[in-house]
């Protein structure tokens, strides 16, 4: 279902308040600084702290790339 631009702009990880860059593939918002996800339920970020999942070492470091390449944009500039 994706995640409308208009709310992604104003989306910050509730743990660290810093930017999250939505991940349309897999429909998830990644914090790079915690190396943590948020599942976007229909639409819907879900950003709560005790449902957040630790990415592995190896999905993380693959959308580290893919932020890298400017393939994932930050939901807001810091």
């Amino acid at each position: 279902m994706g995640l409308d631009p208009v709310l992604a702009e104003v989306l910050a990880c509730p743990q660290d308040k810093g930017p999250l860059y939505f991940v349309p593939d897999d429909d998830l918002l990644y914090n790079p600084r915690l190396g943590k996800t948020y599942a976007v339920d229909g639409g819907i970020p879900v950003l709560l702290i005790d449902e957040a999942t630790d990415a592995d070492p190896a999905s993380a470091a693959a959308l580290d790339a893919r932020i890298a390449n400017g393939e994932l944009t930050p939901t807001f500039e810091s």
